[in-house]
């Protein structure tokens, strides 16, 4: 559970001049198609801020409020366009009941539904990509961070939204900067173009990231009573693969440990996983571990059943 100070500076320090280059090589490289590769890059770099900003939020990198706030709004807002305060109040509801029909948030039936009953219960849209949600899932996922910007603007807009006016004025000024730089830059037509890869693979890596997690894992309802080892443990994945998954999946793989040790830095995780697995071995709790592509095929298989009664 200690603090990890030199390495979280050092690896924001890395994504901060990461991000800053990758905006210097947009300007240098000016009115070309080759501003594609810079958009892949920025994506990368801006889907790791996002990773910090979640570590931000459970009070990895700092042990009080205040400095993880200011960090999570500069990183958040300013940095990448999502609402900070928003998603914050999102994922700790998530984090309190994690793949629970009727108090986590990310298996709400916006779009894609999560249970057979939420199939059979959908209308309209949800219900028309219920049939064969397991074929829509990565396509709709590039359509993730617009839906994230918008949901970020609609939070703020409400009266009960705290740092109302400071999260707009960074969102705005975010928004400014980024149209402002895309469309100085580039003609109308290579800036569309930019913007759709751009905020297109921003969406799929976060999705990508987040859905060997809990997709496909039991989806709980309140007839559902479990203590709180088993709420977490059950209904999370971990997913193994070395160095490479360690970073491109921002330690997140590691999501049962994160999940019952939440302020645990993210580079610990991985020390604490063995000492979990064994423990939920004693106790005879199904401790779930796998390769990132068998946890895409197992969160995909699931999306088709679910879809089944409406086939």
């Amino acid at each position: 559970m200690d603090r990890r100070p030199f390495y979280y500076a050092t690896r924001i320090s890395i994504a901060v001049v990461a991000y800053l280059g990758c905006w210097t090589l947009f300007a240098w490289v000016g009115d070309s198609w080759l501003q594609l590769l810079v958009a892949v890059a920025l994506a990368v770099v801006f889907a790791q801020f996002g990773f910090v900003a979640h570590d931000l939020g459970h009070r990895q990198v700092f042990r009080t409020r205040r400095p993880s706030d200011v960090a999570g709004l500069l990183i958040g807002n300013l940095g990448i366009g999502l609402g900070w305060g928003w998603w914050n109040a999102k994922h700790n509801r998530h984090h309190a009941n994690p793949n629970h029909e009727d108090h986590d948030p990310d298996v709400s039936p916006a779009v894609i539904v999560w249970s057979q009953d939420q199939a059979v219960s959908s209308r309209g849209l949800p219900r028309f990509i219920a049939r064969h949600q397991a074929f829509w899932f990565f396509p709709l996922l590039t359509l993730e961070a617009w839906h994230l910007h918008v949901a970020s603007f609609k939070a703020l807009l409400k009266p009960s939204a705290k740092r109302r006016p400071l999260e707009l004025g960074l969102l705005v000024t975010h928004f400014a900067l980024y149209f402002g730089a895309v469309f100085a830059v580039l003609p109308v037509g290579k800036a569309l173009v930019f913007l759709a890869v751009h905020q297109g693979l921003f969406g799929l890596y976060l999705g990508c990231t987040f859905a060997p997690n809990h997709k496909g894992m039991p989806v709980l309802t309140k007839e559902d009573k479990l203590d709180f080892l088993r709420k977490q443990v059950l209904t999370s994945r971990n997913v193994r693969g070395g160095l490479f998954v360690d970073v491109a999946l921002g330690q997140l793989n590691y999501q049962i440990e994160h999940h019952l040790f939440p302020h645990m830095p993210a580079p610990n995780l991985r020390r604490a996983q063995p000492i979990v697995q064994q423990y939920c071995a004693e106790l005879g709790v199904s401790y779930l571990q796998t390769g990132l592509i068998d946890s895409y095929g197992q969160a995909l298989r699931h999306l088709h059943e679910v879809g089944a009664p409406l086939r």
